[in-house]
């Protein structure tokens, strides 16, 4: 019986690259976003490249009325397969713009946060009908511990984490495994404008590590992983040394 990988925030170019790996091993593909021309181009090109199903199809992570009906047509497209899910959508504004502008902040906390759990949410009853099958949500490095930098975008990859915690022991029961992937910084668009950074992955090879997580894993997992030692660091730094970085 044929997978199903519903991508959510297909258009991101970690999501891009996870559905190649998944559409390299047989899987069929639900890409999920907002840019349905570039989606409709991706689909065309991975059901071409890998003689695989891959639907277009449109989400909006805020538009929370449009996510019953949405997962609804998701189940339907996925028929009587394994429906799984990877979560990559997710906003990074600049840390001084959402301090300057209340609405920039709580836009990030509705699209990293909000609609994730709304969406996670209404996938919840379908996951545990199907009896098996995994979440993958992208977390991030940021959210181990609030940096000045960007302390708001880490508060929503923290509260998503939790959320993801007591998510994976509601579904537990049924058989459905959820990872979250703490990630490091990805050489995406999200990150270009942002200096050097160390230990800078690029999409298809980050792609292939979640891949090969999703496989077998739970919990959480940093990605690379070389970030649970320097994160171990950092969780232990005592305040008043931390509070004087500039990271």
């Amino acid at each position: 019986m044929r997978e199903t990988w519903l991508i959510l925030g297909a258009s991101s170019a970690v999501a891009r690259a996870f559905a190649r790996e998944a559409a390299e091993h047989g899987a069929a593909l639900l890409l999920a976003g907002r840019d349905m021309e570039d989606l409709g181009h991706q689909a065309t090109d991975l059901a071409i490249r890998h003689a695989v199903p891959a639907v277009p199809m449109r989400f909006e992570a805020r538009d929370l009325a449009s996510h019953a009906g949405f997962v609804a047509e998701c189940r339907e497209r996925a028929g009587e397969g394994l429906l799984n899910v990877f979560l990559a959508f997710g906003v990074m504004p600049d840390q001084a713009e959402a301090d300057a502008d209340p609405a920039v902040a709580a836009g990030m906390v509705e699209a990293n946060f909000t609609g994730a759990v709304s969406v996670l949410g209404t996938l919840g009853p379908v996951l545990e009908a199907q009896r098996g099958g995994v979440v993958v949500a992208l977390g991030s490095v940021a959210g181990d511990r609030g940096r000045k930098r960007n302390f708001l975008y880490g508060a929503t990859k923290a509260a998503l984490l939790t959320y993801l915690q007591g998510y994976a022991a509601r579904l537990s029961g049924a058989g459905v495994r959820v990872l979250c992937i703490k990630a490091g910084p990805v050489d995406t668009g999200m990150t270009w404008a942002l200096p050097k950074l160390p230990f800078m992955a690029s999409p298809r090879a980050f792609a292939a590590a979640a891949w090969q997580k999703a496989r077998r894993g739970s919990g959480s997992a940093y990605l690379p992983g070389i970030w649970w030692p320097v994160m171990s660091i950092i969780r232990l730094l005592p305040t008043p040394i931390f509070n004087r970085l500039d990271i």
